[in-house]
């Protein structure tokens, strides 16, 4: 995969997170109440790293060829760490 392929993959993947956190967002209502609290802590995390991803993502468009492989393989660890919150969350639904 090129660079530009890369790029558009990757922002491709932050609009499905995303999308993702927001689908997480509108089962709020149906969390237990014993696990509400658990559950705002855990989707703040996310929105949290949400917003770290979009900036490895701006870092990514910047990146110089000299560093792009580094940055590139922080962007891909840290969009492929949300799957555990997904189902973090998903659990407590």
């Amino acid at each position: 995969m090129n660079k530009e392929e890369f790029k558009a993959r990757a922002n491709q993947r932050i609009d499905e997170i995303s999308a993702k956190i927001n689908e997480i967002k509108a089962e709020k209502e149906s969390v237990k109440s014993d696990a509400k609290e658990e559950f705002e802590e855990s989707l703040q995390e996310l929105e949290s790293r949400k917003t770290d991803l979009q900036s490895k993502y701006e870092d990514l468009l910047n990146a110089t060829d000299e560093k792009w492989e580094e940055v590139k393989s922080t962007f891909s660890d840290a969009a492929d760490s949300f799957e555990e919150g997904f189902s973090k969350l998903s659990a407590l639904v």
